[in-house]
C-alpha cells in the first residue's frame, strides 16, 4: 500500500495538488458529521486528495457518502482515486450494478420531472409551476447537475408568491453557486435576499447569509470584509441552519484567521474578544480564541505558535485551503511588525528565536518585507542586527506646520483677489470650481467684465 499511496500523491503533486503529511488534529468521523448535504463528499473527497495519514480512509468515506446520493460522477472519482492509492481495497473496485441501476433511475426521474413540469405549464398554474421547478433543480443538483439545476432555481422567481418562497429560491441559488465557485454570483445572490427580509424572517435566516457572504468574499480575497461577515453571524440561531455550507467551528475559525490577518489589535480587541456573538461560536474553537488574545497582548511568537500547530487541519478545509499560506503570511507579518515597533534595532538571533522556521531563514523573510514596502527596516548582516528605520517627529511636526502656514497664505491670496474681484465689478467666466468659504481656488481667475 505504501507505493501505491507514493505513486498518488506524487500524481496529485505534478497536478498541483496541495500534500498533508502531518495527521490533523480532528476525527474524521466526527468532522463530517457536523455537516449535510454535498459538502459531505466534497470535504471528504478533498481530505484523500490531500491528507497522507487520512488518504485511504476519507476516500472510502466519500464513495460510500457518494453511493448514499444518485450523483455516479462523483462516485467513478473517487473509486478511480482509490484504485490508485488503495488498490486492494474492496472500495476500489466499480460496482457495475449500482452505477447501472442509478444512471437508469436518474434518467427515468429528470424525464418524469420535465413531464410533469410540462404539464404545469400548459395548465398555467403558477404555484405547481413553481414546484414543479423546484422539484426538477433539486434532482439535476442531487445527480451533479449544477448547470440544469441553476437554470431550474431561476426560473421559480416569476412564480413565487410569499416571503419564504423567495428566500428558498434565494438560497437555492445561493448554493448551487457556492458548488461551482462562482463567488461573485453568491454575493449578488445574497444581496438580493438581504433587503427583503420581513422582521420575522431576518433572524432565522441571518447566519444562513453571513456565511455564505463570508465564503464568497474569502474566495475573492476580501479577507477584511470576509471576517466582518463571519464576525456578524448570529450564534443564537442553531448551526443546522447552514451547515450544508459550514458548522459553528468553521464559521469561528474562518472569522478568527481572517481577522487575525486583516484587523488591528484595536479592532480584534473590539471586534473579537469583546464581541458577545462572536465568543459563543469561539467556544467550538478556543484555540483561536487563545491566538487572538495572544496577539492583542503582545505574545505574538506564542499566537503563531498556536496558528501553526493547526495548519494542517486548515489545509484540509475546502475554503481556507488555497488561502491558508497566504492568511498566514499576513499574520506572520503583522507579527513581525508590531514585534519591532518598540525598538530601535534588534539582533538577528532574538528574531530568530521569535519567528525563525525551519523552512527559511529569518533574514530572507524580513528582507522579502523590505522589498515589498511591508517593514521599514534596514538589515546589518555584519553586526547582525535589524534596525528599524523611525520618523523624526520632530521633522514631522515642522514640516505639517509648513504645510499648514502654505495652506493659510494661499487661501488669503484668494480671498484678496476674490474682494479685488467685486471691487472692480468684474466676474469669474464659466462654472469655477470655489475655494475654501465659497472663494475661487488658486488659478481660477479667468475674468470678464460686467456689461452694464
Amino acid at each position: 500500500m505504501a507505493d501505491s499511496l507514493l505513486q498518488f500523491f506524487t500524481l496529485m503533486d505534478d497536478q498541483g495538488g496541495v500534500i498533508v503529511k502531518e495527521p490533523p488534529r480532528f476525527d474524521l468521523d466526527l468532522y463530517i458529521s457536523n455537516y449535510r448535504g454535498r459538502t459531505r463528499f466534497d470535504r471528504l473527497f478533498l481530505i484523500g486528495h490531500s491528507s497522507v495519514p487520512l488518504c485511504v480512509d476519507a476516500l472510502k468515506a466519500a464513495i460510500a457518502e457518494a453511493k448514499r446520493g444518485r450523483d455516479t460522477h462523483r462516485y467513478r472519482e473517487a473509486v478511480e482515486c482509490l484504485r490508485i492509492a488503495a488498490p486492494s481495497e474492496p472500495e476500489a473496485t466499480f460496482d457495475q450494478r449500482w452505477l447501472q441501476t442509478q444512471e437508469a433511475n436518474n434518467q427515468i426521474e429528470t424525464n418524469r420531472l420535465l413531464t410533469e413540469l410540462k404539464g404545469y405549464k400548459n395548465n398555467l398554474i403558477k404555484e405547481s409551476i413553481r414546484m414543479g421547478n423546484e422539484d426538477l433543480g433539486k434532482h439535476l443538483e442531487s445527480i451533479g447537475d449544477l448547470n440544469g439545476a441553476a437554470e431550474a432555481y431561476t426560473k421559480m422567481r416569476p412564480d413565487v408568491s410569499t416571503p419564504k418562497q423567495f428566500l428558498d429560491v434565494g438560497k437555492h441559488l445561493v448554493r448551487v453557486s457556492i458548488q461551482r465557485r462562482e463567488w461573485g454570483m453568491v454575493s449578488a445572490h445574497v444581496s438580493k435576499l438581504g433587503g427583503t427580509q420581513h422582521a420575522e424572517e431576518e433572524r432565522a435566516v441571518q447566519p444562513y447569509l453571513k456565511v455564505a457572504q463570508g465564503i464568497a468574499l474569502l474566495g475573492q480575497e476580501k479577507y477584511k470584509d470576509a471576517a466582518l461577515s463571519f464576525l456578524a453571524v448570529d450564534s443564537s440561531v442553531s448551526g443546522s441552519s447552514y451547515n450544508e455550507l459550514a458548522s459553528p467551528s468553521d464559521v469561528a475559525v474562518y472569522g478568527g484567521l481572517l481577522a487575525l490577518a486583516s484587523m488591528d489589535r484595536k479592532e480584534l480587541q473590539t471586534s473579537v474578544l469583546d464581541n458577545s456573538q462572536f465568543r459563543t461560536l469561539l467556544e467550538h474553537v478556543p484555540h483561536i480564541r487563545r491566538a487572538v488574545a495572544q496577539f492583542v497582548s503582545g505574545r505574538y511568537s506564542a499566537c503563531i505558535a498556536i496558528l501553526e500547530s493547526y495548519r494542517p487541519d486548515y489545509l484540509l478545509d475546502i475554503y481556507l485551503q488555497k488561502h491558508t499560506a497566504n492568511i498566514y503570511s499576513k499574520i506572520r507579518s503583522k507579527c513581525i511588525i508590531q514585534y519591532l515597533i518598540p525598538f530601535s534595532c534588534v539582533s538577528l538571533d532574538t528574531m530568530a528565536k521569535a519567528f525563525g522556521r525551519p523552512d527559511q531563514a529569518i533574514e530572507d523573510e524580513l528582507a522579502e518585507m523590505i522589498q515589498s514596502g511591508a517593514l521599514q527596516a534596514r538589515i546589518n548582516t555584519i553586526d547582525k542586527l535589524v534596525t528599524t528605520i523611525t520618523v523624526n517627529p520632530r521633522a514631522q511636526m515642522q514640516q505639517a506646520a509648513l504645510q499648514a502656514a502654505e495652506n493659510y497664505e494661499r487661501q488669503a491670496l484668494d480671498r484678496l483677489r476674490w474682494m479685488g474681484l467685486v471691487a472692480a465689478d468684474l466676474e469669474l467666466k464659466g462654472g469655477r470650481k470655489m475655494g475654501v468659504q465659497g472663494f475661487p481656488g488658486q488659478g481660477d481667475f479667468a475674468m470678464e467684465e460686467t456689461l452694464g
